[in-house]
C-alpha cells in the first residue's frame, strides 16, 4: 500500500493540496480494496494486486484530468450515510449537512411534513427522515436524471419519499400543507465562476450551481412566494444562500411578511443558512 499512496500523492501533488490528497487517498483505498477507515490504517503494510493497483493507477488519472473523486467511485458520504452520486446531481457539501443539522434539530420528536426544492441526489430529505422517522417528505427537481439517482438513494436507504418532476417555476398551486420546506438552491453567480476550482466548473452540473449576476436571488424570491401558500401558518423556510447575500436574504424574505428570520453561520465563519417563519 505504501508504494500505491506514493504514487498517488506524487501524481496529485501539483493539484490537489496535502490534506485534500490524504482524504482522496483514503476514499481510494475504501474503495478499492473494501477497507473500513480502521483496516485502512491497520493494513498500511500489505501488498496490493496487479488488478487493484489498475484499478487505483486509472482512478489517479481521471483525478488528473479533474474529474471529481465522487463522480468517479459513483458515490459521497454525507450526514453519516453513503449516496449515489453521478454528473446529473451536485456532490452534496459540509455546508448542507449543517443546514439538515439544523432542521433535525428544531423538530426533534415531531413529524413534519417537509418539502425539498431542487433535491438532487436526495441528500437532504434522506438524511433528516433517517433521524426524524414520523416525518413525512416529498422532493421536486426539474431533472428527471436527478430524480433517478434521488429514487436510488431512497431505495438503498429504505427511506419513503414522493419525488416528483416539477419546475419550481411552473409549479401547481399547493394548499398550506407543509411544515418545513428547504431548499439549496442554484446560488453561485457567473462572476464567482472564475474562483471555482476546475473540477467543479468541468464537471457538475451548471444549472444547479449558477444563477445571472444581475438577479442572484430569484430562486429564493420563488421559493418564499411558494411557502406563504403552501407553509402552514407557522411553519418554516431553511435556504442554504450564498455568504454574499446574507443580509439581502433576510430582506427579501421580510418583504414577503416572513418574521422571525435567522442568519446562521456555517463552520467556516460564512453566512450560509437562513431560517424564516410564515405567519399566522
Amino acid at each position: 500500500m505504501q508504494a500505491a499512496k506514493k504514487f498517488i500523492s506524487d501524481q496529485l501533488s501539483p493539484i490537489y493540496p496535502k490534506e485534500e490528497i490524504a482524504g482522496i487517498t483514503k476514499l481510494i483505498f475504501e474503495k478499492v480494496l473494501k477497507l473500513s477507515g480502521i483496516q485502512y490504517h491497520l493494513q498500511k503494510d500489505d501488498v496490493i494486486s496487479a488488478a487493484n493497483l489498475a484499478e487505483i493507477k486509472d482512478i489517479v488519472n481521471q483525478l488528473v484530468q479533474f474529474k471529481p473523486i465522487q463522480y468517479i467511485l459513483g458515490e459521497a458520504h454525507f450526514f453519516g450515510l453513503t449516496f449515489a452520486v453521478n454528473k446529473s446531481v451536485l456532490i452534496p457539501r459540509s455546508e448542507t449537512e449543517e443546514l439538515v443539522d439544523w432542521i433535525i434539530k428544531d423538530y426533534a420528536e415531531l413529524a413534519p411534513k417537509i418539502l425539498d426544492i431542487g433535491t438532487g441526489s436526495g441528500c437532504i430529505p434522506i438524511s433528516i427522515l433517517t433521524q426524524l422517522p414520523e416525518a413525512s417528505a416529498e422532493a421536486w427537481d426539474i431533472s428527471e436524471q436527478a430524480l433517478v439517482v434521488a429514487n436510488q438513494n431512497a431505495f438503498k436507504h429504505q427511506i419513503k419519499i414522493n419525488f416528483q418532476h416539477i419546475d419550481l417555476f411552473n409549479a401547481p398551486q399547493q394548499p398550506a400543507i407543509y411544515d418545513v420546506i428547504v431548499s439549496n438552491p442554484p446560488y453561485v453567480t457567473d462572476s464567482e465562476k472564475d474562483l471555482m476550482h476546475q473540477n467543479v466548473l468541468d464537471h457538475e452540473p451548471h444549472t444547479a450551481l449558477f444563477v445571472p449576476d444581475n438577479d442572484p436571488l430569484f430562486f429564493y424570491a420563488k421559493i418564499a412566494e411558494l411557502g406563504l401558500t403552501s407553509l402552514k401558518p407557522n411553519g418554516h423556510l431553511y435556504l442554504e444562500i450564498n455568504e454574499q447575500f446574507g443580509s439581502q436574504t433576510l430582506e427579501l424574505l421580510s418583504s414577503k411578511g416572513y418574521v422571525n428570520l435567522v442568519l446562521k453561520k456555517d463552520l467556516n465563519g460564512k453566512d450560509r443558512m437562513v431560517k424564516a417563519q410564515r405567519a399566522i
